[in-house]
């Protein structure tokens, strides 16, 4: 007597099509963090609207893959950051803890559309609180990495420098990410 034995794929974690826009979703952030705006004394890059629209195009997942493969290419020397900069030094210095951060943002956006819902007011929240978590631990870390230095620096200083002058444009970003994620959607919905 013949048996048949049926052996089932197991599924794929990431499609092509998934690693290709995680890897174009890496190309944007690195892109983004070499785009310097100054607003008066404040200088900023666009890496926070890339992080945005990665969560909003790719979701949770995909974007934190998209943010470490930035954050790994960074570390072993690539010149990946703000100001053409990479190497560990920089994931170790002062202000590594803020790009350290977007790790907790994806996770918080994935985790809390995986267990919450993926409507638009809870991504929006999602994506605030990321980021506020993000502004604490990379602040935390300022004040580390600052002290460790020699100097003396305090949260709250740290804040005012770090933090306060970047809130409006960050959120201007979110806006922006959103206005343009939701029309690529649309876009792609009809492909």
């Amino acid at each position: 007597m013949s048996q048949s034995v049926t052996v089932k794929n197991p599924k794929k974690t990431f499609s092509t099509k998934d690693i290709t826009l995680t890897a174009m979703f890496t190309a944007l952030m690195v892109v983004c963090s070499w785009i310097t705006v100054p607003a008066g004394t404040i200088v900023f890059t666009l890496q926070i609207f890339a992080i945005f629209c990665a969560l909003e195009l790719l979701g949770g997942k995909n974007a934190m893959l998209a943010i470490l493969t930035h954050i790994l290419l960074g570390a072993v020397g690539l010149p990946v950051f703000s100001g053409f900069k990479g190497g560990i030094g920089v994931l170790l210095g002062p202000t590594g803890g803020y790009i350290s951060g977007f790790v907790i943002m994806a996770a918080v956006y994935w985790a809390g559309t995986s267990l919450l819902s993926s409507r638009l007011p809870v991504r929006i929240s999602l994506m605030l609180f990321g980021l506020i978590l993000c502004y604490t631990f990379g602040t935390i870390w300022f004040v580390y990495g600052y002290s460790k230095g020699g100097s003396a620096m305090t949260f709250r200083r740290a804040t005012e420098i770090c933090v306060i002058p970047f809130v409006p444009f960050d959120l201007l970003k979110l806006a922006l990410a959103l206005l343009i994620s939701g029309r690529i959607k649309k876009l792609t919905d009809k492909i």
